[in-house]
Order: structure tokens, then sequence, then C-alpha cells
């Protein structure tokens, strides 16, 4: 059977460059809610067009319809297996996502939490620059840039605004890591290693 899996952990753990390497390396699709939402607005289905008035009038996308044009989705890649990154974000979305899978035809194998501290969350993030002449990331501390490269800061990538998005993830997140520890389902991955040995770590959970 497909695996099925989910990416949770704070912004800036590293789980999209984790799920990046299962794509190219073991052939997994990876899913990010807004992807999928995009995706449908563009190829213009009745889903898309639903979602699209939502986002185009700033509000939140409600949950069902999120959950039906993942539904879509998924009867597309039966048979491939995949990453969900990104959702579910909370709690309802989470037991919406349990009754849709036996739908498709599909089982919820592991969640893998990439687990790091704030504090170095906050080491990686706030030490980005960006060059913005051709858009190469470095890191003041892991990757400076080379001498007479001008670069700047993302205002996303500023103190005040990572540690609102901590706050956000702490509150929305935190309940999902209890209700798959219930399900035995949350396997725990030390983020804060090389991107190699996170990756090593991860081949032996999946």
């Amino acid at each position: 059977m497909a695996k099925t899996l989910i990416f949770l952990g704070p912004p800036g753990a590293g789980k999209g460059t984790q799920a990046q390497r299962l794509v190219e390396e073991k052939g997994f699709v990876q899913l990010s809610t807004g992807d999928i939402l995009r995706e449908a607005v563009k190829k213009g289905t009745e889903l898309g067009k639903k979602a699209k008035e939502y986002m185009e009038s700033g509000k939140l996308v409600p949950d069902d319809l999120i959950i039906a044009i993942i539904e879509e989705k998924l009867k597309e890649l039966e048979g491939k297996d995949i990453i969900l990154d990104g959702f579910p974000r909370t709690i309802p979305q989470a037991e919406a996502l349990d009754k849709m899978l036996p739908a498709v035809g599909r089982t919820l194998d592991k969640v893998i939490l990439f687990e790091l501290s704030d504090e170095e969350i906050l080491r990686r993030l706030t030490g980005r620059r960006v060059d913005p002449k051709t858009g190469k990331v470095y890191h003041i501390e892991f990757n400076p840039p080379p001498e007479g490269v001008e670069v700047i800061q993302r205002d996303d990538d500023k103190e005040e605004v990572i540690r609102k998005r901590l706050d956000v993830y702490h509150q929305q997140t935190a309940p999902l890591i209890e209700y798959y520890k219930n399900q035995n389902k949350l396997f725990v991955v030390d983020a804060s290693k090389s991107p190699d040995e996170v990756y090593k770590e991860l081949l032996s959970v999946i």
C-alpha cells in the first residue's frame, strides 16, 4: 500500500528540505496545502472556484473545502507515496483527514515531528540574508555571503515576525502532537542535526 506521511514541525526546522530529498531520491510526492489550493484555482475546478472566492477576499479557506480539495488530489495520486506538509494544522483538520483517508483507500502511516528549540529556529531564520539581485540565500553564520555581495534581511526573517509565527505554531500544532501520540503514529526526529544526519534518521523511521 502507498505510504501516507505527515510532516509536523516549526518553521525553519527543515521539513521542506527533507521532503524534497524524499521526492528526489524515493519518489514521494510532497503536498502542501497552499500548492494544492493554487493548483485547483488554476485548473478552475468546481472546488477551485469556491476556494478562489475565499482567497481573493482575503479569507481563510474553510476546512471542509480544503479537505475536499485534498481528497480530489489524493484520488489523482493513487498508488503514490505522499507527504502532507503543513496540513493538518488543527485538531478539526486532523479529524477530518482521518475520516477522509479511507475514502481514497489510504491509511495514515506515520507523523514525523521535526523537533527544534525556538532558540535554534530564531538563530537559523534571523541569520538568513538574501542577495536581492540573484535571489540567492545566505546565512551570516553558516553560509556567509562572499565579500562585496550586498545582502538584505527579508521582513519575514525578522525576529518579531518569527516569534509571532512560533506562537501560532505552538498554539495550533502542539495539540496535534498529543493527538497523534495517542494514536501511536508520532515519531520524533532531532532536527538540530546536520541535514544529512536528519535525513538518515528520517529514513530509519519511515
